[in-house]
């Protein structure tokens, strides 16, 4: 069934939660219609082909799907890569709350083609942080462009999570040629679109080690090694020593090309590092925030496109007589009368709402860092922004997988079956939880480091901010007010006891608080939509405000219910290992 952007849903969150404001929120409405125009005609009908045909490796080149290359360079010629970089770097300088709807809608329409940007789109913000000017001059204006695409080379088949146990070698040398460089040899794993027919040129940002660098995490450098080395013009010139040796069978996403990358099968590969040598992971920890953001917006986005498959099926399935409906004369009315079929589109909708309004805020708290400058203000933002990349990563991909699989439910048998597209989604869905950080890692990031560095601080200010939310729920509103408080106040009981607890105690309650989090900022969002659409009246706004009553009864008020996993830390950490 086809994709079509949900452009009401979208401006409603960008209005009441983003917060856009002046030419952006101008300009919100062409760009929005054109991203929808171009998701709708060039990717949608790449989706499902695509899956079945999937990338294949060739003689030593990666093949995408047909229709891949001419809409990739389709969406380079409409100069959407460069949408929220700043101007000085050949972007557009449109906030990044602007461009993330954008994201969501690739991602709805084609999830595996959309990696390819999505990669690129953290390699310009990791080159514009920490790249030399001479970097910038030869790479970054052709990743803005859409020229060139990057990818990020971290996991090896040893160290997967574990980026200190990585051995790829990075030896200095210096020639005429191309002054001081490396020589890098290694593998890497796991590397999406590591090599690809959508470009000219790949710049692979690749983990690597100097010859007398420390042990561990402290002895990694970062570099920029381009598949063809450029000439003196900057165009792409003779092939680099690495290599794809095979592409990943995958559960989802087959038409994205995974690969096994070689580095120097001959004399190495030539790189240059990227900011001071075993510093590296400060500068690639700019490419992967970037990337967690988005990646969360993933789970949106396959939300999004498994709520309206589900939905516009069971508006024309027929399968029983629904409960509480009249039989008539006209035939018996499709299962979305069912109750527990809207149950189930109810939760769907819901999900997706909250999750969207999170991704949006969190990219407004970007934006905010962007804009403060130096100082307090700019602290504060970032440390905002820095407190919601790791929930909006987890909570979002998480409910993204359960989102699809019960589209798959609201299908029936058919859901299981290939052809109506179901199954591509919860397969799609299933590696947002586990790349660029599995959600656990997320979970201790947020306790062990967003809580830890500050005792807390970041995360009061946000419940305050809550808290004052709910003077506002009246007239009409009060089934959502009581689950909301309830929810405020096991989370703000949480957070005070993992602020407390011993290093053991707070990683074992570290996921099932990011739950809580994920689900109390959702309702408080949800919240703040239901009263910005209160006050424009019509169906749009009645649908509103019964999806954030739905949400405040099934998903708030199971708020409360994680604090005892939260402060319940002994049982995991007593519980022998051999028992399992």
């Amino acid at each position: 069934m086809p994709y079509a952007a949900p452009l009401a849903d979208m401006r409603l969150v960008l209005d009441a939660v983003a917060g856009l404001g002046g030419e952006a929120a101008e300009l919100a409405g062409p760009v929005l219609e054109e991203a929808a125009r171009f998701a709708a005609a060039e990717l949608d009908p790449l989706n499902q082909p695509a899956d079945r045909t999937g990338s294949v490796l060739e003689n030593g080149i990666v093949r995408t799907p047909p229709g891949f290359r001419d809409a990739y360079r389709r969406y380079a010629e409409g100069g959407w890569m460069g949408l929220a970089v700043d101007p000085a770097h050949g972007g557009q300088g449109l906030p990044l709350a602007l461009a993330t709807p954008v994201v969501e809608m690739w991602n709805s329409a084609c999830m595996a083609w959309a990696l390819c940007p999505l990669l690129s789109f953290g390699a310009i913000d990791m080159l514009a942080a920490h790249g030399t000017p001479e970097q910038q001059r030869l790479y970054l204006g052709k990743l803005v462009s859409g020229e060139w695409t990057g990818t990020m080379n971290l996991t090896e088949p040893q160290a997967g999570s574990d980026l200190g146990a990585l051995r790829t070698r990075a030896v200095p040398q210096r020639d005429a040629r191309w002054g001081e460089h490396y020589r890098i040899t290694g593998q890497k794993i796991f590397i999406t679109y590591g090599d690809h027919d959508l470009t000219d040129n790949i710049i692979h940002m690749v983990l690597a080690r100097t010859p007398d660098a420390p042990p561990g995490s402290r002895g990694i450098s970062l570099f920029l090694v381009p598949k063809f080395l450029p000439d003196a013009e900057g165009r792409p010139g003779e092939r680099n020593d690495l290599r794809p040796l095979r592409l990943e069978e995958k559960l989802g996403i087959h038409a994205s090309p995974t690969c096994v990358m070689s580095y120097g099968e001959g004399d190495g590969a030539i790189g240059w590092r990227i900011g001071e040598e075993n510093r590296g992971l400060e500068a690639m920890f700019t490419m992967m925030n970037s990337e967690r953001l988005l990646v969360g917006v993933q789970g949106v986005a396959i939300a999004e496109r498994a709520y309206q498959q589900a939905r516009d099926y069971a508006r024309t399935r027929v399968q029983g007589q629904p409960a509480g409906v009249p039989r008539n004369t006209e035939g018996t009315p499709p299962i979305i009368h069912h109750p527990d079929v809207r149950r189930m589109l109810l939760s769907m909708r819901a999900a997706t709402d909250a999750m969207r309004a999170m991704a949006y805020f969190a990219a407004a708290a970007i934006d905010a860092s962007r804009r403060a400058g130096d100082g307090q203000a700019q602290f504060r933002a970032q440390r905002r922004a820095d407190l919601l990349i790791p929930v909006v990563k987890a909570w979002c991909t998480d409910l993204g997988v359960e989102v699809a699989s019960i589209g798959i439910q609201v299908h029936g048998g058919m859901g299981y079956i290939e052809e109506t597209g179901a199954a591509q989604y919860l397969r799609d869905a299933r590696i947002a939880p586990i790349y660029e950080g599995t959600n656990g890692i997320q979970a201790n990031d947020l306790v062990g480091r967003k809580l830890g560095r500050d005792q807390g601080e970041a995360a009061r200010e946000l419940i305050a901010e809550m808290r004052g939310t709910l003077g506002e729920l009246d007239r009409g509103l009060d089934a959502i007010r009581a689950p909301l408080a309830n929810g405020i106040q096991a989370l703000e009981q949480a957070t005070e006891y993992l602020v407390g607890a011993g290093p053991a105690f707070a990683a074992a309650g570290s996921a099932p608080y990011l739950a809580l989090f994920g689900t109390v900022l959702g309702g408080w969002l949800m919240a703040r939509l239901a009263l910005a659409a209160g006050s424009r009246g019509g169906d749009f706004a009645a649908a509103k405000l019964a999806t954030a009553r739905f949400y405040a009864e099934h998903f708030l008020a199971r708020a409360p219910s994680y604090l005892p996993a939260v402060t319940g830390g002994a049982t995991i950490v007593d519980f022998d290992p051999d028992w399992l």
